[in-house]
């Protein structure tokens, strides 16, 4: 499988850069199959999402407290964007500090733990998985971040069959 990270313009300002994942096969990234997937039942939540991703990226910066952080291993940076105990739907991200996140997929959060949802699961470790490619991609060079740290310079794409 091939993918790359895409800079989110919609989302990225002054603050902070949202980054998805653009998939070669499916010619959309993981945050629309996410919206796609999820407009029917949870409209009301995705607009929230939206405004709330707007504002990290233009406003406020990516703040840890905007995260539910550690949903993946220590260290791989992913979590989950908060929201109310009430509301339905969870989204993974990778979070770089305050200035850098990765929005993936997620899903409606109707277990108390991601591996009782395969839909949620299988989200959730595709990000880790993708944090440990960006993660060797930075130590030997072929990823770094800008001057500013705003922002992933270098080669963002990633094919599965290399990592096999």
């Amino acid at each position: 499988m091939k993918y790359k990270l895409v800079k989110l313009d919609q989302f990225s300002g002054s603050k902070a850069s949202v980054y998805g994942v653009w998939f070669d096969g499916l010619q959309v990234t993981s945050f629309d199959s996410f919206l796609l997937e999820n407009k029917n039942e949870y409209l009301s939540e995705l607009k929230d999402i939206i405004s709330r991703l707007k504002s990290i990226g233009r406003a406020t910066g990516a703040r840890e407290q905007f995260f539910k952080v550690n949903e993946g291993v220590p260290g791989d940076g992913v979590c989950a964007l908060y929201d109310n105990p009430d509301k339905k739907l969870r989204l993974y991200c990778i979070r770089y500090g305050s200035l850098i996140v990765i929005v993936g997929s997620g899903g409606p959060k109707e277990v108390q733990k991601l591996q009782q949802n395969d839909k949620l699961k299988d989200e959730n470790y595709f990000l880790r998985k993708l944090s440990h490619k960006i993660t060797e991609k930075l130590r030997d060079g072929r990823i770094r971040f800008s001057a500013d740290k705003m922002d992933f310079e270098g080669k963002l794409g990633f094919n599965d069959e290399d990592y096999e």
